[in-house]
């Protein structure tokens, strides 16, 4: 499925990273260009070349027009709002003197495309703030205007004007001399048969090949024009003239080439270009408060020189507006209509529907009926909803995907929603009622977290852009289907098994939904429900898991003996209500402002309120999370306790598989599927238990309104608790033991090799093991456990969690058996050459980020481990693996020890 920006004309690369990982992110991708990023810059002249007038780089020669007449002579014309002539394969827009140097929304969607690697159909583009522009008699250029900057000022509108340029979008020759009935002239529109979104560099991105636009054999395959849009469907085709051979010594970072088209070089790209006619009347503005989590454009308004900070933060939302203004409960003006696309399975169909119109519960709150509206589009419908007058949602598939999107349009002036299309994989539908036979990239130990976050960091987006709500829930859902299926209370193709699939597509319909109203996601939602309530099933049934349906919600599971409330979400929580008044509610101008910050005001005494967003929760390079409270995919008020339920859980799962019979009927790869899925829960919640350690619990306070303290340190006890289980939980090697014989019939699909092999358990347990490294030998850790006291008045430090107690206790847990003589099998030998890898490079290169005491502590207990190794090889009776390792171990610290550090 997060930011706060709009729509930009940003590189096509960075959208489809946003896409691939399942945000509603788009608006977050955009921030990067608006903001000057090096990314953003670099795209400027790329695409101001790719969008030049046809036939080259070189501006258009001056050429004699033909008679309007004569251009259009057999052509049927559309009206509308920027009326088309089309003729065969040609195509004019129709302008208006009039029409030029008026602003118009733009936007650009990909309604078909490859089907893997981030190049999915059914997806949202970019979108601009444009105007046509006509230079001289030959000339009409596409300007996409800077909405970033502006005044009231009339002096300092000039001066904006003169600081900040306008971009180049494309341009065409004029094709007539203006008609003798209005004035109007016409442009050929084969001027959007070209890259304008950059497509090329993420196809090239992709695959590395020099995918290029083919303009000869692209062609517009659709047009509609109606009074208030004019909608263009183009198909394009990107071609490369030969495949490079394989390297002669390949290196195992070769990119193939694509797999789903039929000839590798060749493929097609279907855009969808919008040109919306904005409102007569801009849209009221609404400024965001930080305690309640909205996407937001940003205007740095320039009209008073007083402001410390000129930057205005604009609530991305739709117009609604009382038909009534003076009822207490009216129908909108105009309504927030969803269309269900046509390619929706139909036995899908009324969960989908269900999951939109939940929300009109909490539009009834401030006093609308029937706010939001879902229609079916009809079968035969011959319009494409990916237009910017249809708010849709939209069925897809890919080769490698499974996840959902929930992106938006916005006027960058007002933040004035104006379009959304939510994507919708299949992986939930087709998955669960198969129990999930396995999709390309599931098959991993690895959370999809850190896939997503590298794919982020590929393309030059923000690493908290990498939303995989729906990849990570479709984990969830395999790793509880395969529990109730174990324990036999689920078994497939029952009504049981439907009921739990529409129960999975509604909810995350719901979560979609909320970022197509302007919802950020809040990690904190799942905290404010009680671990007693969650065992409440009449509780939970009425009022769901969570405090928000815009979290990354686990399924309440209950552990062995426990009572089982509901499975997952069916209705908006307290969180989303308030989200929903915020940005919403009818308020008269002169008391707006005093009415938002009361109703902001009350995330201080409601405990149901609480909100934390993608960056509060971390989990990315440069940001590591330091909330324990903030997080994805935990459940209940304690996740300490709920992740201690997940290694019972998991352990659970696995003995269940091991013990259950093979069925000729079996899918090949389901216990291989099944052990992973274990790994894959305990990899997300080592992760996130090292946050306790240092960890720092965070409220979104405005300053001066309260008096909690916007950081205050974990309770001690909590700490080591946390540190405690991930010394005796995840780092034992007792937590993994499985029976020979099933791990010996995990066999592979022996149709699709690349599916399967043998099953590393080694491999899987190191895995998990390292995320918990990473995060507490980490430089964030580090410096918040040295900083600690500075947080804490002298009376409260006593008893703190401190570095060396850290740094002892994890040497000393995954150590043990060198003071207690045991043997050591080969899973503890894995996790004690990955911490004394770790410890070799900190103390042979050093670190950048790490505090000096931490590197002094590292050098003192490498010291210490040294002595206990030498000691270790003349004590106890060890195999002869033991024995290589322990010597191994001492001669390459002996050998770190001495050499000599490059400090930075």
């Amino acid at each position: 499925m997060m930011s706060s920006s709009r729509l930009r004309p940003v590189p096509v690369l960075l959208l489809l990273a946003l896409m691939a990982s399942g945000c509603a992110n788009l608006k977050e991708m955009n921030q990067r260009a608006r903001t000057g990023s090096p990314t953003a810059v670099a795209s400027a002249a790329p695409a101001a070349s790719a969008a030049s007038a046809p036939g080259g780089d070189k501006k258009a020669e001056p050429t004699p027009t033909k008679p309007f007449a004569e251009v259009v002579k057999g052509a049927k014309r559309q009206a509308g709002y920027l009326p088309v002539w089309r003729k065969d394969e040609k195509a004019w827009i129709e302008l208006l003197p009039a029409q030029f140097d008026q602003p118009i929304l733009m936007s650009v969607n990909v309604a078909e495309s490859v089907g893997e690697r981030g190049l999915y159909g059914s997806q949202m583009g970019p979108s601009w703030l444009v105007m046509f522009r006509k230079i001289g008699v030959s000339q009409v250029q596409l300007i996409a205007l800077n909405a970033d900057y502006s005044s009231s000022n009339g002096a300092m509108k000039a001066t904006i004007g003169q600081a900040f340029s306008n971009s180049l979008l494309a341009s065409a020759p004029v094709a007539s001399a203006p008609s003798k009935d209005n004035e109007a002239i016409l442009i050929d529109a084969a001027f959007l048969l070209a890259d304008l979104p950059g497509y090329s560099t993420a196809l090239e991105r992709a695959f590395r090949l020099p995918l290029a636009l083919d303009r000869g054999n692209s062609f517009f395959e659709r047009i509609r024009v109606t009074d208030d849009l004019t909608t263009l469907n183009a198909r394009l085709h990107f071609s490369t003239s030969r495949i490079p051979a394989a390297p002669l010594k390949p290196t195992g970072a070769e990119t193939p080439p694509p797999k789903t088209t039929p000839d590798p070089r060749s493929l097609f790209v279907g855009f969808v270009y919008n040109f919306a006619k904005p409102a007569a009347q801009p849209m009221a503005k609404r400024l965001t408060d930080p305690r309640v989590g909205h996407f937001f454009d940003v205007v740095t308004d320039l009209s008073n020189d007083l402001k410390p900070n000129p930057r205005q933060h604009l609530v991305a939302r739709w117009r609604l507006e009382k038909k009534d203004p003076a009822a207490a409960m009216s129908e909108p003006v105009q309504p927030i209509v969803y269309w269900l696309d046509k390619n929706i399975p139909p036995q899908y169909r009324k969960s989908v529907e269900a999951g939109i119109l939940e929300w009109n519960k909490a539009f009834e709150k401030i006093g609308f009926r029937n706010a939001i509206v879902a229609r079916q589009q009809p079968d035969d419908a011959d319009w494409d909803n990916m237009d910017a007058r249809h708010a849709s949602v939209r069925w897809f598939v890919g080769a490698d995907v499974g996840f959902a999107i929930g992106p938006s349009h916005t006027d960058p002036r007002t933040g004035e929603i104006f379009d959304a299309d939510i994507g919708m994989s299949d992986v939930f539908g087709r998955g669960a009622r198969r129990f999930i036979v396995e999709d390309v990239g599931f098959e991993t130990g690895r959370p999809t977290a850190a896939v997503a976050r590298e794919t982020a960091a590929l393309w030059g987006r923000e690493p908290y852009a990498a939303c995989t709500y729906v990849q990570e829930a479709a984990g969830e859902m395999n790793f509880v289907l395969d529990m109730l299926e174990a324990r036999g209370d689920i078994v497939p193709d029952s009504p049981e098994a439907e009921a739990f699939v529409q129960a999975v597509i509604k909810d995350t319909i719901m979560h979609e939904v909320g970022h197509t109203l302007g919802l950020k996601h809040n990690f904190k939602g799942s905290t404010v429900v009680s671990r007693d309530k969650l065992r409440d099933k009449a509780f939970t049934e009425a009022n769901g898991i969570s405090g928000s349906v815009m979290d990354y919600n686990a399924y309440n599971l209950a552990v062995k003996g426990e009572r089982q409330g509901a499975l997952n979400n069916s209705t908006i929580g307290p969180y989303d209500y308030w989200a929903i008044e915020y940005a919403y509610k009818v308020i008269p101008p002169a008391a707006e402002e005093s009415e938002l910050k009361r109703i902001a005001a009350r995330s201080a005494t409601d405990p149901l309120l609480a909100f934390a967003d993608d960056a509060d929760a971390g989990g990315i390079p440069g940001n590591d999370g330091i909330d324990p409270l903030a997080n994805r995919f935990d459940l209940g008020d304690d996740p300490l306790d709920f992740y201690r339920k997940r290694l019972v859980l998991s352990r659970e799962l696995w003995q269940r598989v091991q013990d259950r019979p093979l069925s000729a009927n079996d899918d090949a790869l389901r216990q291989r599927r099944v052990l992973l899925g274990g790994f894959r829960q305990l990899g997300r919640s080592a992760e996130l238990l090292g946050k306790y350690v240092g960890g720092m619990y965070t409220v979104r306070d405005v300053p001066g309104t309260t008096k909690r303290r916007a950081f205050t340190p974990v309770e001690p006890a909590r700490q080591r608790e946390a540190l405690q289980f991930l010394a005796n939980g995840l780092f034992k090697a007792d937590s993994f033991s499985f029976k020979p014989e099933f791990l010996a019939n995990l066999a592979p699909d022996y149709n699709e090799w690349e599916r399967g092999g043998l099953v590393s358990i080694p491999a899987a347990v190191l895995n998990v093991q390292s995320q918990a490294l990473d995060r507490l030998m980490g430089a964030g850790t580090a410096t918040r456990l040295l900083d600690l006291p500075l947080y804490l008045p002298a009376a409260e430090r006593r008893n703190l969690i401190s570095l060396p107690e850290v740094y002892t206790t994890l040497q000393d847990a995954i150590w043990s058996e060198l003071k207690t003589g045991d043997d050591i099998d080969r899973l503890r030998r894995n996790l004690q050459r990955e911490h004394l890898k770790r410890i070799q490079v900190l103390l042979t290169r050093g670190s950048p980020s790490l505090p000096p005491d931490a590197l002094s502590l590292v050098r003192v207990d490498a010291i210490a481990l040294q002595r206990d190794l030498k000691r270790a090889l003349h004590n106890g009776r060890r195999s002869a693996e033991a024995r290589a390792h322990l010597q191994d171990s001492l001669a390459l610290l002996t050998e770190a020890l001495k050499a000599s550090m490059t400090r930075s």
